[in-house]
């Protein structure tokens, strides 16, 4: 049975067109002010950001490291560490692939330093050197390492007749090749409706499903809320439906055999995204063979209703 629910972090107060509290991936729409950061947050940081930006991140301080000793060795004299070319350019350029070297540890042996303080600055820089890579390996371990769940959800949800009455449905498969193992879902519906006051608020159902926990699943799982007499869907006609400013929210767990543990993964959908009276396209099929076809492009294809 749908109920209403309490608030569950979202807050009862809104606005008209208020944006979606969590993005479409699942990551918090949110924004902080006045948050206190501490050093666990850098480790955060990288360890969720995307591949692209962490290989970015890496380089462009690597970059910015080598140019500053390169300018330090060439501020302290060049001939510190190799004989002058004649050129400011020339000589830092020496200085940054002499500083590269050093901070990689790798030492041919072409350049080195021969004064106080050259040497004072390559050790130091050394300890530099050993301390960022032994952070970037922890990083590298604790992207890969880190449980996820990698579900892909149709990009659209529809409204259809179903079993004499309406429902709600959605998609979703395991992008993985492994099964989805006791896999659970919960949807939380929220609409936001002024009030007597002409305030908008917000109001919360966890929606009744027709199967919210199923053995196992190889393929994909339409997940279906039947719309009938005891749904807060049930008052309002398809266009109704269609126009309410309302989100769906999805929580979704099962057993990651690769992990070998439990995973999470979050999910939203924004009513914009409904689509009334299609049904989904069936993204299972078989081969000359008799094996199992599962066609990851046709997740979200529909086709008009007969």
């Amino acid at each position: 049975m749908s109920r209403k629910v309490k608030d569950p972090g979202f807050g009862y107060s809104s606005k008209q067109n208020a944006q979606d509290i969590i993005n479409d991936d699942g990551s918090s729409n949110v924004i902080h002010t006045n948050r206190k950061r501490s050093a666990g947050d850098l480790f955060t940081f990288f360890v969720d950001i995307s591949w692209t930006k962490f290989f970015f991140l890496i380089v462009l301080v690597y970059t910015f490291l080598n140019i500053l000793f390169g300018l330090l060795y060439v501020s302290i004299g060049i001939e510190q560490i190799t004989k002058p070319k004649g050129t400011f350019l020339e000589n830092f350029l020496n200085g940054f692939f002499f500083s590269a070297q050093t901070l990689t540890t790798v030492g041919y042996g072409g350049i080195a330093p021969k004064g106080i303080a050259a040497n004072f600055i390559a050790a130091f820089e050394a300890m530099i050197g050993l301390l960022s890579f032994s952070f970037i390996t922890g990083l590298l371990y604790g992207r890969f390492s880190k449980p996820k769940a990698n579900i892909k959800f149709s990009d659209n949800i529809i409204l259809r007749a179903f079993k004499k009455e309406r429902a709600i449905m959605f998609r979703l498969m395991n992008r993985r090749k492994t099964v989805m193992i006791e896999p659970e879902v919960t949807v939380t519906l929220s609409i936001t409706e002024k009030d007597k006051k002409g305030e908008f608020k917000r109001e919360f159902y966890t929606l009744d499903l027709e199967r919210k926990k199923i053995m196992y699943l190889p393929t994909v799982w339409t997940v279906v809320h039947p719309i009938n007499d005891k749904s807060p869907l049930f008052k309002y006609s398809n266009k109704e439906i269609k126009q309410l400013d309302a989100f769906l929210y999805i929580l979704i767990n099962f057993h990651e055999e690769s992990f070998a543990q439990k995973v999470y993964q979050i999910y939203s959908y924004d009513f914009d995204k409904l689509e009334v009276d299609v049904k989904y396209v069936s993204s299972v099929s078989f081969d000359d063979e008799g094996f199992t076809v599962l066609d990851h492009e046709k997740l979200s294809e529909v086709e008009k209703m007969n």
